[in-house]
């Protein structure tokens, strides 16, 4: 079956190290920073203009104009007055579809979920956790004192509630934008990779 995960998640959720691991148990591609190179070889952006409005929107008219004078690709007609963050996003919807189509495989983060919508065989899981947790997390993997890696948690939440609102018709973090809502903390990780084995399982095996 043809199932595509697509994956939501706070930052020090731990949501694509379980998208990794989720990915290698089920023997089928992760998409994360992977996708960006995709839809930069496939819409002729350079691809650090990509990861500059990756997850972050901008609504600078200023910086708008500017980059767009540095775009050369997806310039077709209806497309050529459009601000730059937007064109991006529409080469990593794209881009986002094309995977799909291509086989099982589990997409995290980019408003997967959104540009998936109509995927029958598409599950969309949302994943966060308990702040204590993922200040821990992040002090170790970044080495940061705890306030700052709080703060770091705080503005990486805001820029992708931020992004997935602006571009999609749901809201992000909110259990009912999504299929399924897990709290990583509780599990662990290995434990919410089992919880979603199963959860893709019976989704495969339910009736028609």
């Amino acid at each position: 079956m043809n199932t595509i995960i697509t994956i939501g998640r706070q930052f020090g959720s731990a949501g694509r190290e379980i998208g990794e691991k989720l990915a290698d148990e089920l023997e089928i591609k992760c998409y994360d920073k992977e996708l960006l190179t995709r839809a930069a070889k496939e819409s002729g952006f350079c691809e650090e203009l990509i990861q500059t409005h990756d997850e972050r929107p901008t609504n600078s008219f200023l910086y708008n104009l500017v980059m767009d004078t540095y775009s050369f690709g997806y310039n077709a007609a209806g497309l050529v007055d459009m601000p730059i963050s937007q064109k991006v996003f529409l080469a990593q919807f794209d881009a986002i579809k094309k995977i799909a189509a291509e086989g099982p495989c589990i997409i995290v983060g980019r408003c997967a979920d959104y540009a998936l919508a109509d995927n029958p065989n598409c599950i969309s899981v949302f994943i966060h956790g308990d702040m204590d947790v993922k200040v821990k997390r992040i002090m170790k993997k970044y080495d940061l004192t705890e306030s700052k890696a709080k703060e770091m948690i705080l503005k990486k939440d805001k820029q992708r509630q931020s992004y997935y609102n602006y571009y999609s018709s749901k809201r992000w973090g909110f259990s009912d934008s999504y299929d399924l809502s897990v709290n990583s903390s509780i599990l662990g990780i290995e434990g919410t990779v089992n919880l979603l084995k199963q959860f893709i399982l019976d989704f495969e095996n339910r009736e028609k």
